[in-house]
């Protein structure tokens, strides 16, 4: 093979890394029943590919083929490692005698197969979403960590205890029976919607948004709505798809930040703006509202308004009221000050966010700081809203974020 076509072999395995490796790994946990065996199993495999697809060519089935590789490297790893501990030697001959993968098999399913078993009811919840951000959908432990306003170290000892506990007490590999899937199906909305959100607003780096991620939870979505009728799973593929058709529009082509206000709503991707209000109206129908069909009711209003002064502001404070009501959290607090401030002025909204500050819940989170300097700056309070334009920038670890911000204090003189 030439040159040139060894580096395009090259840059399509980075592509095919960054999106199929999530899949490979989880068929691997199937596969090995080991979660740290199939990670290796994943980095030998692609340690193989780079070595000979660039002499061979990009198999026709690239996933199917990194699963044999990763498989059989498994098994490689397990029958060493039994030269010094026997009882290794049953593991590595239950590999090597299970049926190899299929390059026809649909194996789509197994990153929802993994997600059950991640949030499996005998895992604390934290451990629950920790572990399945990290291995579902491989964030680092650093983007876990903003996720939930924690520290990585945390966030680390949570998936070495949760790995442990799907190990120690053998909990199986599977979608739930239809009678047990009710139970289960709140911690697995919650890491859907947390993936959602790392790819709709990204917590660090160079980019506001990961458009992996978001399209990721976008399909599990879908696949839960198919797997369950559940109105809250309709309410967050409703959400999700709502805030998904604004993606065009949030940024510049340098990849700064546009604010909802500023945004070209001719961007918005109206097909999925449809889908979306069509599914908050099948929630909302079940009259078994929760919080997520709530949310997407909001961001429904937010497409609807044809321009961001003619935005039904009342509507949407009123939203935001009752899903104080349902879940109340400093989070939908600080949204609903926000609403209120569009509605009935700064002033308002800023008291509302003094309030939440005080409280000492959001002291650390950035944008609770840049919405109050925001509304200062509205005000005519200049000096107010340096400070706080100055402590959300401290705060911040997105580039785009941050440039926002020296923006806003730069403008401010």
């Amino acid at each position: 093979m030439s040159e040139p076509n060894a580096e395009q072999t090259r840059q399509a395995l980075a592509d095919i890394y960054r999106s199929e490796s999530r899949r490979v790994l989880a068929t691997l946990i199937r596969l090995l029943g080991d979660f740290d065996l199939a990670e290796e199993a994943l980095h030998e495999a692609f340690v193989v590919a780079i070595e000979q697809w660039p002499r061979e060519g990009v198999p026709a089935n690239p996933r199917a083929w990194l699963v044999s590789a990763g498989r059989f490297k498994a098994i490689d790893t397990v029958r060493r490692r039994a030269r010094f501990d026997a009882s290794l030697e049953s593991i590595a001959r239950e590999i090597d005698q299970s049926s190899p993968p299929d390059e026809a098999e649909d194996i789509e399913d197994d990153r929802l197969r993994l997600i059950f078993t991640c949030c499996h009811p005998a895992l604390a919840p934290e451990a629950q979403v920790a572990l399945t951000l990290r291995e579902v959908c491989g964030l680092k432990t650093e983007e876990i960590a903003a996720a939930f306003l924690t520290t990585p170290s945390t966030i680390a000892q949570r998936i070495v205890r949760g790995k442990a506990k799907i190990r120690d007490t053998k909990i199986p590999y599977q979608v739930p029976s239809i009678a047990d899937l009710p139970d289960r199906i709140d911690s697995v909305l919650s890491v859907i919607y947390l993936v959602f959100n790392e790819g709709y607003s990204a917590s660090s780096g160079e980019s506001v948004t990961r458009s992996e991620l978001s399209l990721e939870a976008i399909r599990l979505g879908r696949l839960l709505c198919e797997l369950l009728p559940d109105p809250e799973a309709v309410g967050l593929l409703a959400l999700m798809l709502l805030q998904e058709s604004r993606r065009a529009a949030r940024s510049t082509a340098e990849g700064d930040i546009v604010l909802l206000e500023d945004q070209d709503r001719a961007l918005w991707n109206r097909e999925q703006i449809a889908e979306g209000r069509a599914l908050v109206e099948q929630a909302l129908a079940s009259r078994n509202v929760g919080v997520y069909t709530i949310q997407a009711a909001i961001a429904a209003v937010h497409a609807a308004a044809p321009s961001a002064a003619a935005t039904d502001w009342s509507r949407i404070a009123a939203l935001y009221e009752l899903l104080a009501r349902a879940e109340p959290s400093p989070i939908v607090e600080l949204n609903r000050a926000v609403a209120v401030a569009m509605r009935d002025g700064p002033a308002a909204g800023v008291a509302l966010i003094d309030a939440i500050l005080a409280s000492g819940d959001l002291a650390d989170y950035h944008l609770a700081h840049a919405a109050r300097a925001d509304l200062c700056r509205r005000q005519g309070n200049s000096r107010e809203a340096q400070a706080s334009y100055q402590r959300a920038l401290d705060l911040a670890r997105q580039e785009p974020e941050r440039r926002f911000l020296a923006r806003r204090l730069q403008e401010l003189g």
